[in-house]
């Protein structure tokens, strides 16, 4: 089975319903429904629309207010809602079921 095939069958195995499933390698979350590529779309919409919207002259004036503040207050709110409609976190290297049956 090949990386890919293994994360999409990874992603698919969610009886849960988890929005955001633990990362096949590392530590974090990925989007496991349309609800988490949902809620990250908008966060990276936001993100992005502050970068190339937000006019010269506030960026200049006050770049922490303006541009830094916003996007920490988004990311915490796209961490709080990922923590509450995911899996649990831990560091995992591959999946777990595929260990079990090599022994």
């Amino acid at each position: 089975m090949n990386c890919i095939e293994e994360y999409v069958a990874y992603l698919k195995d969610n009886p849960e319903g988890y929005w955001f499933k633990r990362k096949l390698y590392g530590f974090g979350w990925t989007p496991a429904k349309r609800e988490g590529w949902i809620v990250l779309g908008l966060y990276l919409a936001f993100v992005l629309g502050l970068i190339f919207f937000v006019p010269v002259e506030l960026r200049e004036v006050k770049p922490i207010i303006n541009i830094v503040l916003p996007v920490l207050i988004a990311t915490l709110i796209f961490i709080i809602i990922a923590y509450r409609t995911g899996e649990s976190l831990k560091w995992q290297w591959g999946n777990k079921s595929d260990y079990d049956q090599s022994k």
